[in-house]
């Protein structure tokens, strides 16, 4: 029965063993992905590491049988199988081996170590599940370029901080001393890396004169980067006239007056000199330097005088009012002392305050209004009285002249008799003149 006669032995296991193989190996890769990554008994964590330091994979096994544990590069090599390591990178240096967990370091990570490194566990089915190298690169320079190296109080200067090859891209904060300002921010990638610039735009005062201008670089891979600029600003004098003599007194006539002048700026001022407002310096007043003296106070010193001062950027004053008392006044005028006086409104923004003798020209106008008052109010009286006096006189002359014309016409017994009377009467009258003023 040749025609239906059924191959034996080795050679038809032989023939029929290519067509099982592909299959076989069909169902251990399902098996092997039917288990990757869900409830299984291997166990792993994602690791980021910061460039040229160390990372460490671990391959752990919940319920260990005895099953033989490798690992995996991204390319799929076998770095470790058991405790040998076929792959010849010697970075790969193994920590630990049992029969629940493979752990491997890696030295000097560069950014070409990052991706997936799978664990394997040859169980039936076979088990695989991966991890993640993440490779974190610091900024390498921090730089801050400053578009004017001294700058003018007023201006508005730009700052650039530029964080170079850094992954991920860098976030750049601005301070000013201890305030945060804010900046904008331009990302630029090459291949795997960012290069971040921010731009920050500054007006700057004299206040901002040796302020610190910090750009400060938030990254996972550093701490406490930073980088900082100090400012040079250049500003007009700030003038302050002080009086040393007499020390929080009365100005009074005969006694001397010391004033002292001081100025700051930057550059430092070397122009400074004294003057009087609206009127000539006087000829007794001796200026020296910074200071002023008076020697003999008296009246005509009354007045505004002017300390001014001025540098490369600028000039500025301080007034200083004068009134010169009584040599016998006691009472301070009602608001007595220095208060400090904006020579503009620009300079008010910036803090240039000038020194001037507060409440002396209050105390001047109070004393003149009173005066003007008590001399109106006693010429106002005397009209009064002198108007009453003479009304009172012309009524009591008026009745005198009447009173003798008739006089005698009272005392007759008929009319004839005070006719007479009358005649008489008025040629006694005539011989009694009377002047009228």
């Amino acid at each position: 029965m040749a025609g239906g006669a059924q191959p034996r032995g080795p050679a038809a296991r032989a023939a029929g063993a290519p067509g099982l193989l592909p299959l076989l190996l069909l169902l251990l890769s399902a098996a092997a992905i039917l288990h990757r990554g869900d409830g299984q008994n291997l166990v792993t964590e994602d690791v980021t590491v910061v460039e040229g330091d160390v990372a460490t994979i671990s391959c752990r096994v919940k319920n260990s049988d005895d099953s033989v544990i490798q690992l995996l590069n991204p390319n799929r090599q076998t770095i470790y199988f058991r405790d040998f390591r076929p792959l010849k990178d010697s970075r790969f240096q193994l920590v630990n081996f049992s029969n629940s967990e493979l752990r491997v370091s890696l030295t000097n990570v560069s950014i070409s170590d990052e991706g997936r490194y799978f664990c394997q566990l040859y169980t039936d089915p076979p088990q695989e599940i991966y991890t993640t190298i993440t490779v974190l690169v610091p900024p390498r320079n921090l730089v801050i370029d400053i578009q004017k190296e001294i700058a003018v109080e007023g201006e508005e200067i730009e700052l650039n901080c530029t964080a170079m090859a850094s992954r991920p891209a860098t976030t750049i904060r601005w301070f000013k001393g201890n305030k945060e300002l804010t900046g904008k921010s331009e990302v630029e990638q090459w291949s795997d890396m960012y290069t971040v610039t921010s731009q920050l735009v500054l007006k700057v005062g004299r206040e901002d004169d040796g302020v610190p201008v910090i750009c400060l670089v938030d990254h996972p891979a550093v701490k406490d980067l930073q980088t900082q600029r100090y400012l040079e600003v250049m500003y007009k004098p700030q003038v302050r006239v002080s009086q040393n003599y007499p020390v929080q007194g009365l100005t009074r006539e005969g006694e001397p007056l010391e004033l002292t002048c001081a100025a700051f700026g930057k550059p430092q001022p070397t122009d400074m000199r004294w003057l009087r407002v609206d009127d000539e310096m006087p000829q007794h007043v001796v200026v020296s330097g910074s200071n002023l003296l008076i020697s003999n106070l008296n009246k005509t010193d009354n007045g505004t005088y002017r300390c001014e001062a001025s540098n490369a950027v600028g000039k500025s004053h301080a007034d200083y009012m004068l009134f010169v008392y009584d040599t016998t006044a006691t009472t301070e005028p009602a608001v007595h002392g220095f208060t400090q006086l904006p020579n503009s409104a620009e300079e008010l923004d910036y803090g240039d305050l000038s020194d001037s003798r507060a409440g002396e020209e209050g105390a001047i106008r109070s004393v003149d209004h009173a005066v003007v008052g008590g001399v109106v109010a006693v010429v106002v009286f005397a009209m009064l009285c002198l108007l009453i006096i003479l009304g009172r006189y012309f009524a009591r002359h008026k009745g005198t002249y009447f009173t003798h014309e008739a006089k005698g016409a009272d005392d007759a017994a008929d009319a004839d008799t005070a006719i007479i009377n009358a005649e008489g009467g008025q040629n006694n009258s005539e011989e009694k003149k009377e002047y009228f003023i």
